[in-house]
């Protein structure tokens, strides 16, 4: 698409073209049925709909054609906002509309107070999916069920809005972030952080291992807490619960990563700290962890309280293979 994209507050007298826009994107799957009368009315006055609701409406448009919608409303519960009616044109996929749109909501929302973001996404709508994934979203709670024509079934996506927030990830929120945990997990191999993997990190192999920990969280044999940073999901850190049977007190922290881009801001301890809530909270009273010695992870874990209780000389090899030390941590929660 060569026209420039402007993008405006949304307007009743846009109704037209945004009814052309939904019904474009609901057309590329089979069974989506757009009845406006007699299901979605509001769209005929929906800047007016969104005003009511306390919300907000935007329009892209280039060459006179409505091109990209998004809107927000607040919730009744948890400062949470709604992200909604959430379309761009087929043409304009790819061009960083859609991200353009969805920073602009969802900016919209913080300054009105938003401590969470909540959006619904039919369950064929797979190109969205991985877009809000992306962009920190996670799959929370059940799948709602409409009384539609189209017989819609949606997932419920989630983050925090603003803050530092560390979060426990379910089985489902876990499967939802492996795209976004395995960039992360990529971008620590490559900024050679202590993770047992050479780089460069292939996307299929560092999915692979987020699906195992899926798995495993699911089997309720690990936790998987992450942390999400003004709303971009940049950091996590596990709780390894498949300890042998007479050390039912202990668990294993593992891989504690954080986005290179957002070290230095406090992830990193949040993580931690967290992790011995969740330890806590599960009986667990004795947490051990292996790392590389001289590692970011070993600084951190000094500076709360870790206790060393050896070092294992060259148990690891570097990026560029040469035997580096090990160092085995342990912490006493009270």
């Amino acid at each position: 698409m060569t026209e420039a994209i402007a993008i405006r507050p949304g307007r009743d007298e846009d109704a037209e073209g945004f009814i052309a826009l939904i019904d474009g994107a609901w057309s590329e799957f089979p069974g989506c049925v757009l009845d406006v009368d007699a299901e979605l009315p509001e769209l005929r006055a929906l800047a007016s709909h969104f005003a009511k609701e306390g919300g907000a409406l935007w329009a892209a448009e280039a060459g006179g054609r409505l091109v990209g919608m998004v809107a927000t409303r607040p919730l009744r519960h948890d400062e949470a906002y709604e992200i909604c009616r959430m379309y761009v044109a087929r043409e304009t996929r790819g061009t960083g509309l859609a991200q353009r749109l969805l920073a602009l909501a969802e900016g919209w929302a913080r300054e009105a107070g938003a401590a969470r973001m909540v959006l619904w996404t039919d369950t064929r709508f797979e190109a969205a999916h991985r877009f809000y994934e992306k962009h920190g979203y996670v799959r929370q709670g059940a799948i709602r069920i409409l009384d539609d024509l189209s017989k819609s079934l949606e997932f419920r996506y989630a983050k925090p809005a603003r803050g530092l927030v560390v979060e426990a990830l379910d089985a489902a929120a876990a499967a939802s972030a492996e795209r976004r945990l395995s960039r992360i997990l990529i971008d620590c191999v490559a900024a050679g952080g202590s993770v047992p993997f050479f780089p460069p990190l292939a996307p299929e192999r560092a999915r692979e291992n987020w699906r195992k920990v899926s798995a495993e969280v699911a089997a309720g044999t690990r936790v998987l807490l992450a942390a999400w940073r003004e709303g971009a999901l940049v950091g996590t850190v596990q709780l390894n619960l498949g300890v042998p049977e007479n050390q039912p007190h202990r668990a294993e922290v593992e891989n504690l990563l954080v986005d290179p881009t957002a070290r230095g801001t406090g992830v990193g301890r949040a993580l931690m700290q967290r992790a011995e809530q969740a330890a806590r909270r599960l009986g667990r009273s004795l947490l051990t962890l292996q790392t590389r010695a001289d590692a970011l992870a070993e600084r951190l874990c000094r500076d709360l309280a870790w206790q060393e209780a050896g070092r294992v000389p060259g148990c690891a090899l570097d990026a560029d293979r040469t035997p580096v030390d090990c160092v085995i941590l342990w912490k006493r929660l009270g």
